[in-house]
């Protein structure tokens, strides 16, 4: 039966051996995300419970800002956008809406008031023109002091990118990612070391900001990972009963009693 079953097919074992490695280790993958997801989640959640802190009257680390609501008071420096691309409508838990719309985020910073540093913007998202791809939408910035809030993160999201970052200094910035450290470089200004994801308003500024619970795709880590899970059972069970049928052909073909 060893022989059956492994010895004489060697190609067909190690090819569901592969299987059921690859199937279970998507898998594990896919339940650690939701795990990650989760615990995300729980953090915010407490976090978001905590005193809101003020951005002009602390000294801030990431450390100590991470997660936490903040408003901070100042100006925005409109010749500095960034607009980062191919970031999906933000649909909030149980929300509704066009999911696969693409657009940008737009990040600006924030001159704070009394203070000689800079503030890192999320300040939401806006569709953007399938047709031409560098003309942006329509936002409303104005040019006196502004009162925001939101979360503080150590950045806006990433996403996968190709070849190297833009130019500076080319307007408008279009980026796919958004680099702290870099801006902090390119600039001669001092800024925080974080970004704080503007909450929702009912400022009529053409951006939407549902931002969506870090729990949300949880489920749907789930699904992926019983299909993995699935696709490793399959491999092992098909593997397993053409072992048998090649088994009680042999049987046959020696005269064995089946």
């Amino acid at each position: 039966m060893f022989s059956s079953f492994i010895t004489s097919r060697i190609v067909a074992t190690l090819s569901a051996l592969a299987v059921i490695l690859v199937g279970c280790s998507a898998g594990i993958w896919q339940l650690n995300r939701a795990d990650q997801k989760i615990r995300l989640g729980e953090s915010l959640a407490t976090k978001l419970q905590m005193p809101i802190l003020n951005a002009n009257a602390d000294s801030l680390t990431l450390e100590q800002a991470a997660e936490r609501r903040i408003v901070a008071r100042g100006r925005f420096i409109q010749d500095e956008a960034i607009w980062l691309d191919n970031r999906p409508r933000p649909i909030p838990e149980g929300g509704s809406g066009s999911v696969g719309q693409s657009g940008f985020y737009l990040m600006m910073p924030l001159r704070l008031e009394g203070k000689q540093s800079v503030l890192w913007v999320n300040r939401g998202w806006a569709p953007r023109n399938n047709q031409n791809r560098i003309e942006l939408p329509p936002v409303n910035t104005t040019d006196e002091v502004v009162l925001i809030e939101g979360v503080a993160f150590p950045h806006p999201g990433k996403v996968y990118e190709l070849g190297q970052k833009g130019d500076v200094v080319a307007r408008p910035r279009i980026e796919q990612n958004f680099d702290l450290a870099l801006e902090a470089q390119s600039h001669s200004w001092t800024q925080l070391a974080f970004i704080v994801r503007e909450s929702y308003t009912s400022k009529n500024d053409g951006l939407i900001r549902n931002w969506p619970l870090p729990t949300n795709g949880v489920d749907r880590h789930y699904a992926y990972a019983f299909q993995w899970f699935a696709l490793a059972l399959l491999g092992f069970v098909f593997w397993l009963i053409n072992g048998f049928i090649k088994y009680r052909r042999e049987l046959v073909i020696n005269g064995d009693r089946v």
